[in-house]
């Protein structure tokens, strides 16, 4: 199984952190591994120096019109569920703070998922903690200014 946690990183901070993914990785793979209180509430508030709330209006309407045609899609109470038989499932929840995707199977299902989500915003980053894999949804280029 796996976990992706979403985050929307602010632009400034994701341009500038461009190619240095890592150290987003270990900021939120720490807050998530602490137990310490104390620890926990200063890598909270780095974190929310960092990210912007999620609209959770936007995005459903955005995953809802995207999806609502295909047949593998369901709209459950709080939640998205794309399935293709046995094959591969992923369900997708909305937070304040980030989204939230389970996994199984292929990767088809979460791959639905991260294409509509990349369109939306262009500074959500992927982090699954457990198997230590993170990247942009869609990757920051560099501005060129001459």
């Amino acid at each position: 199984m796996r976990k992706y946690y979403l985050y929307l990183i602010k632009e400034e901070v994701a341009i500038h952190y461009s190619g240095r993914e890592r150290m987003f990785y270990h900021l939120f793979s720490e807050y998530k591994k602490t137990k310490d209180h104390s620890q926990k509430q200063i890598l909270k508030k780095q974190i929310e120096y960092i990210t912007l709330p999620i609209s959770k209006w936007s995005i459903e309407n955005q995953l809802f019109n995207e999806l609502n045609k295909q047949k593998n899609f369901h709209l459950q109470k709080d939640s998205f569920l794309i399935e293709n038989g046995n094959l591969s499932q992923a369900l997708l929840k909305i937070e304040n703070e980030h989204l939230y995707i389970e996994a199984n199977g292929y990767y088809d299902a979460e791959s639905i998922f991260f294409e509509v989500i990349r369109k939306h915003e262009p500074s959500f980053i992927a982090i699954d903690v457990e198997n230590e894999r993170f990247g942009w949804l869609k990757p920051i280029k560099e501005r060129n200014l001459i």
